[in-house]
């Protein structure tokens, strides 16, 4: 399944609708943390991990579609994570990291399973590029999106602009539309109220974050009013939007 991203992009979905689940492991931090911030950009849910238990233990609980694993880790090789891996999860496609260029150390993590692998010093441009392609192949289509977003009986036009809910002509203002479309765009994603200003309003309202609130009001007034709601606010978080519970 796909939609399109803020940037255009081809956004990944899983089938269900839910945002792609990627576990990273390894035990640099730096490296870590600057592959999820990449990868959390995509729209995706990031787990991360330092060693190899770790990972064994996160493929179970979070059930990733895809793998970034250091070949290097403190308690184990990424080829013994990778065949613990499998036994979990056998058709999880795994990136690989590693410092080694030597040939034969490629050759041994694709002959083990992994289906592709990176060379630090990496560019995050190509780790996300691999992992896409990847998840594609595993199940995801590289389809190209429509126009029309549509989250439960709620619809969008991103081309004539029209708006409906259970059939019914909703009319926004601009601002109203580009709200509901970024929210529409990332169905069941938190989005903060500064990811909200960033994508909607372009710029920093410095203090009057107070118009993200404003302007989902007038939303849940057009949206929501009298239906079931859709739009909802997680507390501390920011807000999302998924479809209405019948």
């Amino acid at each position: 399944m796909t939609t399109t991203s803020p940037q255009g992009r081809t956004e990944l979905l899983r089938p269900d609708g839910g945002p792609v689940r990627v576990l990273v492991v390894d035990d640099e931090q730096s490296i870590a943390e600057l592959l999820s911030m990449a990868l959390r950009y995509e729209g995706w849910r990031i787990r991360s991990e330092a060693d190899g238990r770790g990972a064994v233990r996160a493929a179970r609980e979070f059930r990733p579609d895809a793998v970034v694993l250091n070949m290097m880790l403190p308690d184990m090789d990424g080829l013994s994570v990778l065949g613990r891996l499998r036994r979990e999860q056998q058709d999880m496609p795994v990136l690989f990291l590693t410092a080694r260029d030597a040939v034969e150390d490629r050759i041994a993590g694709l002959t083990a399973g992994g289906d592709d692998y990176v060379t630090k010093p990496f560019s995050l441009e190509e780790v996300v590029a691999r992992l896409r392609g990847l998840i594609r192949r595993s199940g995801a289509t590289d389809r190209r999106p429509e126009s029309v977003l549509v989250v439960g009986d709620l619809t969008l036009d991103e081309d004539s602009h029209d708006v409906t809910r259970a059939g019914v002509d909703i009319h926004l203002t601009a601002t109203e539309f580009e709200l509901l479309r970024y929210l529409m765009r990332n169905p069941r994603r938190v989005l903060s109220k500064a990811q909200i200003l960033d994508r909607v309003w372009s710029y920093d309202f410095g203090g009057q974050a107070n118009i993200v609130e404003l302007y989902i009001s007038y939303l849940r007034r057009k949206i929501d009013a009298g239906r079931e709601p859709m739009i909802h606010t997680r507390r501390g978080a920011g807000y999302l939007i998924k479809p209405a519970v019948s």
